[in-house]
């Protein structure tokens, strides 16, 4: 058993901005790891001590054109597991509350937001910004969705609750990979 999942110390919008699309071989792979079809172009942003996606961003479009406000997203089957678990334990309604009481994570947090909303918008330069587009995961008033805060974190580093779940989390063990890459 390995420590599979850590935080990478060159996480940070640059490198997420840098990350090639996934080829073809990667695509199933992501698509076997989150049992449907990825969609949206993704290209790989973090790895586990796999070697298989972590985190992947992916256009503020889908392929039809759609809007999809969700930039980086938490592809690890035990990492979602594992995160489900925290949000089932409640602990989005502990971080709201403490979203409302500390005004210093308040400040943090929707920093955090203008940031990610300025890296999905020029992501999909010329067809975005997504004017009007919600953020990802409630950002920038409440926490709505530990797994896209987790994700973001790991590709950026730049998401205090992110940050929070990753606290609580990694570095994560792991037996085995989750896919068998061997086809």
């Amino acid at each position: 058993m390995i420590d599979a999942v850590q935080r990478d110390p060159e996480a940070g919008y640059p490198h997420a901005a840098a990350a090639a699309p996934a080829d073809d071989a990667t695509v199933a792979v992501l698509s076997a790891q989150l049992g449907r079809p990825a969609r949206g172009r993704p290209a790989v942003v973090h790895r586990c001590g796999h070697g298989l996606p972590t985190v992947v961003r992916v256009d503020p479009r889908l392929e039809d054109g759609t809007p999809f406000p969700t930039t980086f997203w938490l592809a690890c089957p035990l990492l979602r597991s594992a995160v489900g678990r925290m949000e089932a334990d409640h602990e989005m309604v502990r971080l709201n509350e403490r979203l409302a009481e500390d005004e210093g994570l308040r400040s943090d947090y929707a920093a955090t937001a203008a940031r990610y909303v300025t890296f999905r918008d020029e992501l999909g330069a010329p067809d975005a910004p997504l004017a009007g587009a919600p953020t990802a995961g409630g950002m920038p008033t409440r926490v709505k969705c530990l797994h896209v805060h987790l994700a973001h974190h790991l590709a950026t580093g730049d998401n205090p609750v992110g940050a929070h779940v990753a606290d609580a989390l990694l570095p994560m063990a792991c037996p085995a990979p989750c896919v068998d890459t061997s086809a």
